[in-house]
């Protein structure tokens, strides 16, 4: 098949996990005989969406990379006027306002939807990652009812969901791919079903290693047990969170216990002497610190996936997770890999049980690794895409022979 993504940004080292997702989709079915290509921004940074990458195509892993150009970099002030009325505010706001939103929330690529537009027909499907940006909410239209189109919609419990702009959205494409069972309970209660749904996940590379001494001899940790998240340091991410919790939990509970803390630093964080922040890692660095690790951490309260989780677990190791986002505690419960918590002492109590317990830890560490291998492997999750692929098609074909044959 032709196959074309849009995803708002795209690169090996686009730490994103919409865009991890996306890539990883795109270079699977590239691996699996497919052409593919990706249309997306030239913004590597997603507070500003400046221009970093060079204008011109490239091909990443057998994927072909179109990249527009930002026509303007985000407008923090107006973005958070906005944010405030559209997202925030006691009424519904104007579809006018809702516009501006979305030309706000970004990347604004204006050239993106009328290249697909044109472009469109060349391919055998189209599929778009992510509700909530521009290239999705000004692309999808540009495409639905010329082409099968296929939406991952990366979607969770969030305010934003809730803006009627998006009622719109959820509406044109012919077929939806879920990440997990939490988020399609979500998008059907909110906006109901389109004719092609499947859950399948997000596979996980189950031959990967990690090298511990490597992580723990670069960052000088010595042998001291290492609670690990990865993710940026946002509020949105529950890492400032995160962060308080494990404050108050030193204070309370001496040792030598550190919190390791890989990703982009968007939110500084004060000085602690247990805290290390390594900032964003590659692929085998971060490989090397989940196998140094005790345990792993995901404290998130907007998810509808975690592939950080999943890599743990690929790599046997415990976790603890945010038990107020519904993914990871349905994820937890699913596969026995992880302890869900609620609150400060909920997670006090959980973090202390897997600290003095090394019987629980490789329990869950098994179950995690069992989980991922049964459900999260590549063939198995690419299996379940390409149906899906071809019910999409074959919606979007019966949609229009039901129309041709009405008009007669």
């Amino acid at each position: 098949m032709r196959i074309l993504f849009v995803v708002q940004r795209y690169g090996v080292d686009i730490a994103g996990g919409s865009e991890q997702c996306c890539r990883l989709f795109a270079e699977n079915l590239a691996a699996r005989g497919h052409h593919v290509e990706v249309a997306t921004s030239r913004a590597r940074d997603y507070t500003d969406w400046a221009n970093v990458f060079p204008a011109k195509d490239e091909v990443i892993n057998d994927v072909l990379v179109h990249r527009f150009p930002i026509d303007r970099v985000r407008d923090n002030e107006a973005f958070q006027n906005l944010d405030k009325q559209v997202v925030w505010g006691p009424a519904t706001a104007s579809w006018e306002s809702q516009e501006a939103w979305i030309d706000e929330v970004g990347p604004r690529t204006i050239d993106l939807p009328s290249y697909i537009f044109r472009r469109t027909e060349e391919f055998d499907i189209t599929i778009f990652f992510t509700y909530l940006y521009y290239p999705t909410v000004r692309g999808l239209p540009a495409a639905a009812g010329r082409v099968p189109t296929l939406f991952q919609p990366t979607a969770h419990l969030e305010p934003q969901l809730a803006v009627p702009i998006f009622n719109y959205l959820f509406r044109q494409p012919d077929g939806i791919a879920f990440l997990t069972e939490e988020e399609a309970n979500l998008v059907r209660s909110r906006f109901g079903r389109r004719p092609a749904e499947a859950v399948v996940g997000v596979g996980c590379n189950l031959e990967t290693k990690g090298n511990a001494e490597t992580f723990r001899t670069l960052h000088n940790l010595g042998d001291s047990p290492l609670l690990l998240y990865i993710g940026r340091v946002d509020a949105w991410k529950g890492s400032l969170e995160a962060f308080n919790y494990f404050k108050v939990f030193k204070e309370r509970n001496p040792s030598d216990l550190r919190l390791i803390i890989t990703g982009d630093q968007v939110t500084s964080l004060p000085d602690h002497p247990d805290v290390h922040l390594t900032g964003f890692i590659p692929e085998t660095q971060k490989a090397d610190a989940i196998a140094a690790c005790t345990a792993f951490l995901q404290p998130s309260y907007f998810e509808s996936f975690s592939m950080a989780l999943t890599e743990a677990w690929a790599l046997q190791k415990p976790a603890l997770v945010q038990g107020r986002c519904d993914v990871l505690a349905g994820q937890a419960r699913r596969s026995g890999g992880a302890i869900h918590y609620k609150g400060y002492a909920e997670f006090e109590a959980a973090l202390q049980l897997l600290l003095e317990d090394p019987i629980l830890r490789q329990k869950l560490s098994e179950n995690g690794r069992r989980y991922v291998e049964e459900n999260y492997n590549w063939d198995t999750v690419m299996t379940r895409y390409e149906d899906l692929i071809d019910r999409t098609v074959a919606a979007f074909q019966n949609r229009h022979s039901a129309q041709s044959n009405a008009g007669r």
